[in-house]
């Protein structure tokens, strides 16, 4: 677009003579520049712009079933892989894992229950699948998925929680599962 000079001083112009718009009243928009250095909001997370959305209870309490339902699948894979696990480092960390497996579906069944939920009683489709592998180094592979789920799963919805003392139950859950996929990473390599 192009500036016309301003003419407000001119005798012909019907503006007042203080006036400072010089934009033509034809024009839909600014295309002349900004004022400003280019704007940097790609950059920015955009979580920044909008306030976390609440989670409604309903899905919130499936959420957590849908948890509980891994965990428990998890405790009874570990419980199934320890049955052929040589004694040593392997045996040790999947008795490790198994007790955190354990105690965060007894933290979910208690979430379930203080949001106004029941406790799901299903066990997750994690458990059939795993059964399935023989070979030690494939089943820690399947372990460490099913622990990437649940993290990524945890990832998204915590900052959503609006209950400080859930969220911080959460995220050392969160935090767990990641010490528990690096200690079985160790194992496979």
């Amino acid at each position: 677009m192009a500036v016309k000079p301003n003419t407000s001083n001119s005798p012909e112009s019907p503006k007042a003579p203080d006036s400072h718009d010089d934009r033509d009243p034809n024009d839909d928009g600014p295309e002349a520049g900004f004022a400003s250095p280019a704007c940097f909001a790609h950059e920015v997370d955009p979580a920044y712009f909008e306030a976390p959305r609440p989670v409604p209870a309903d899905e919130l309490v499936t959420f957590l079933n849908t948890l509980l339902e891994a965990e428990r699948a998890g405790a009874k894979t570990i419980a199934y892989y320890l049955n052929d696990a040589p004694e040593g480092p392997l045996k040790d960390a999947l008795h490790a894992v198994g007790r955190d497996e354990a105690r965060y579906a007894a933290l979910l069944t208690r979430l379930v229950r203080q949001s106004g939920g029941e406790p799901s009683l299903a066990t997750g489709s994690f458990f059939a699948k795993a059964k399935a592998l023989a070979d030690q180094k494939e089943r820690l592979q399947f372990l460490n998925r099913g622990q990437g789920w649940v993290v990524r799963k945890l990832a998204e919805m915590l900052p959503r929680l609006s209950d400080p003392a859930m969220r911080e139950a959460l995220a050392e859950m969160h935090a767990t599962h990641v010490a528990n996929i690096r200690a079985c990473e160790r194992l496979i390599s």
